[in-house]
């Protein structure tokens, strides 16, 4: 044993690929026994396999400290000359590990929240010290769908961009669309019986879309514009008559909704 640990101290060069490959053998072991044979990977699996791959990380920088740690001061002391050249040099690097500390410590998000930085949002998948991967959602068409996409946000973007948290959009969405009439038509008749059918249309959800109205309302501190729809008629720049049309949904709905909404309206003002 004391021959091994001999050999292991002067043999620092070995010593540390050993042990950084078998920490990379068991880091892909464990990710493999947490993902299973599922086709799809779960929420909380991929928070497991998010904190599994940070736990290794911060095991191979400790490991190549300990191992190097007297060759590490000395290299730091001989920086010192031209310690200002690598602040500069690694500015962006630096700005990400300090945007992953900002976003631990105000608890901005977490694995599985639907976010948005800038002009893009999505769904987080994986978070890193130097970066954030979300699945890409079309929200600002209305879609709430995902696109396929895979994008990897460096971290230095939460100091740059407001970070807005939109987790309870998972479930139920104010759903906002517009409807253009045509000029000679007085939208306000058809304002009653539209409001009628949202209310057909909500039936099977209302009670549970009042409660968990009333639970963001108590989470944020806000008071919520309701659950019930909201309709509000005006004009546009052209002197066309709009119907500005608000309904608290189930997210997966809104878009279907949307669509036998605009139906009604078509069928009252053109016709069947």
């Amino acid at each position: 044993m004391l021959e091994l640990l001999t050999f292991a101290i002067e043999h620092k060069i070995i010593t540390t690929l050993v042990i950084i490959t078998t920490l990379l053998l068991l880091r892909v072991l464990v990710l493999k026994i947490i993902r299973g044979d599922h086709n799809f990977i779960s929420e909380k699996q991929r928070q497991w396999m998010s904190r599994t791959k940070n736990g290794f990380a911060i095991l191979i920088i400790i490991t190549i400290f300990g191992i190097w740690n007297s060759e590490i001061k000395e290299f730091a002391l001989s920086l010192t000359a031209i310690a200002m050249a690598v602040v500069i040099a690694s500015k962006e690097m630096i700005l990400c590990i300090t945007g992953s500390i900002h976003r631990a410590s105000s608890s901005s998000f977490t694995i599985g929240d639907w976010i948005e930085v800038g002009d893009l949002r999505g769904e987080v998948i994986e978070h890193t010290m130097l970066s954030t991967k979300i699945q890409e959602i079309d929200i600002a068409h209305n879609r709430y769908d995902y696109t396929g996409k895979t994008l990897t946000l460096p971290n230095s973007m939460f100091f740059s961009h407001t970070i807005k948290n939109m987790n309870f959009m998972k479930r139920y969405v104010y759903h906002n669309f517009t409807i253009v009439g045509p000029k000679e038509r007085n939208l306000f008749s058809y304002h009653d019986e539209l409001i009628s059918n949202i209310n057909d249309y909500s039936e099977e959800f209302i009670e549970v879309a009042r409660r968990y109205n009333s639970v963001i309302e108590r989470h944020a501190g806000v008071d919520l514009p309701g659950a019930e729809p909201h309709i509000h008629i005006g004009t546009n720049c052209t002197g066309e008559s709009v119907m500005h049309i608000t309904i608290f949904c189930p997210t997966e709905q809104a878009a279907e909704l949307e669509q036998h909404i605009t139906s009604d309206f078509m069928r009252l003002v053109y016709g069947p």
